[in-house]
């Protein structure tokens, strides 16, 4: 424990299991509303080499958790967003390009790295006196009718009214109340990656439509970028394995040299593509939110905002509940959760998944259906803007966090 330490069993309001971004931002909205929180989690084996785009909404409330200061410097502004058509195919869609101002915003949101995201949100966590930090793991979750108890590593307890599983895909807290999910798993592996280039990206990401999956390019601070090359399996682990020089003149050339001359960054990822999503985001004083919740393809800077949508939100409940003398782990608040959140987590992952296999499939009429779509999209400018309000802010499961506005 890096904070207090009165006895082995500790009672607290709320207990969040799991210290990545979603987890923390959850710990962080509640102590900084005065609710006495207990934050487990152990420390990564190893930094995390991907990035983040974060939308606006998610800026704002780290903004008003103040945790947006440390996060500035490190983070690039994505202005606009161009989509290309990089396939061969018969049918093609036209380039279409998204921009900020056109909704009155300097920037749809900013990229970042998750490490320096971690760290900053860590360090505000670290400041907060009703954050209580646990850094060992759980190693058992009950749930009893009054309350939730988990059993850390090295033999002590925690005891809260409510649980906010943010411990992963492998969720102790799911298991624990029991909540299954529903997964799927694509023919596609993302390789994620860094690096540095000789032309300015001028705050704008771009992203080609291939026949194997998205190949985006999404600005980081500086002359750098990020890179996710959704491709099949195998293709990816041999990119992967490619000497730097080599798979930067990949990327150039995969990038038609948009951005000049590549130099790619120590630290490359290849993940799986999979699509999991629980069948309950509450259950039982659990409540559910990140990748314990929902995994999405890193396609549309959709997975990590979503958790953030979620923290947010819980964050909310808990604070109307304990200002009203309700019980903060009770079935009305979880079952008010689980209703909020199920239209956010569906539309997106049906967005992101439609988006995918209309790049995949060798479906002909679909291919035309897309590239009609986009066309619509370049011509019909309010069409263009009500997707980019949405897309950037969703109106009906915006928390006050996003808004901008505190608990």
């Amino acid at each position: 424990m890096t904070r207090r330490e009165k006895s082995s069993e500790t009672k607290v309001a709320v207990a969040v299991i799991g210290a990545g971004p979603a987890g923390l931002t959850a710990a962080i909205a509640l102590a900084t509303a005065g609710i006495e929180t207990a934050l487990i989690a152990k420390s990564p084996p190893q930094a995390d080499t991907r990035t983040t785009a974060l939308l606006a909404g998610s800026v704002a409330a780290l903004e008003i958790l103040g945790a947006w200061d440390a996060c500035r410097d490190h983070a690039a502004p994505l202005r606009a967003i161009r989509l290309v058509d990089d396939t061969a195919r018969l049918l093609r869609a036209p380039q279409v390009q998204f921009s900020a101002d056109e909704i009155g915003l300097d920037a749809f949101g900013h990229n970042i790295e998750n490490r320096h995201l971690v760290a900053a949100l860590g360090e505000r966590a670290a400041a907060l006196a009703p954050l209580m930090r646990f850094g060992t793991a759980a190693s058992r979750i009950e749930v009893e009718d009054e309350a939730v108890r988990i059993a850390l590593e090295g033999g002590a307890e925690i005891i809260a009214r409510l649980a906010i599983g943010a411990d992963g895909r492998r969720s102790l807290c799911r298991a624990a109340a029991g909540i299954a999910t529903d997964a799927s798993t694509y023919p596609q592996a993302a390789l994620t990656l860094n690096f540095g280039h000789a032309r300015p990206h001028r705050g704008v990401s771009t992203e080609f439509h291939t026949e194997t999956g998205p190949f985006t390019l999404v600005p980081l601070p500086g002359e750098r970028s990020s890179l996710v090359c959704v491709v099949e399996p195998h293709e990816a682990a041999r990119l992967a394995a490619l000497d730097p020089a080599m798979l930067s003149d990949e990327i150039e050339r995969r990038s038609h040299s948009i951005l000049g001359k590549v130099a790619v960054e120590p630290g490359r990822g290849v993940f799986q593509l999979t699509v999991e999503t629980a069948r309950q985001f509450a259950a039982a004083r659990v409540v559910l939110i990140g990748e314990a919740a929902h995994v999405l393809p890193p396609i549309g800077a959709q997975g990590l905002n979503l958790g953030l949508r979620d923290a947010a939100t819980i964050a909310e409940l808990v604070v109307e509940a304990s200002r009203a003398d309700a019980d903060v782990g009770g079935d009305d608040l979880t079952a008010r959760y689980d209703r909020q959140r199920r239209a956010d987590v569906t539309s997106r992952t049906l967005a992101v998944d439609f988006l995918n296999r209309t790049l995949v499939s060798n479906f002909l009429p679909l291919h035309g259906l897309r590239g009609l779509g986009l066309y619509f999209i370049e011509r019909i400018a309010p069409l263009r803007r009500a997707l980019m309000r949405e897309g950037v802010a969703p109106l009906a499961s915006e928390p006050r966090l996003m808004r901008g506005q505190t608990l």
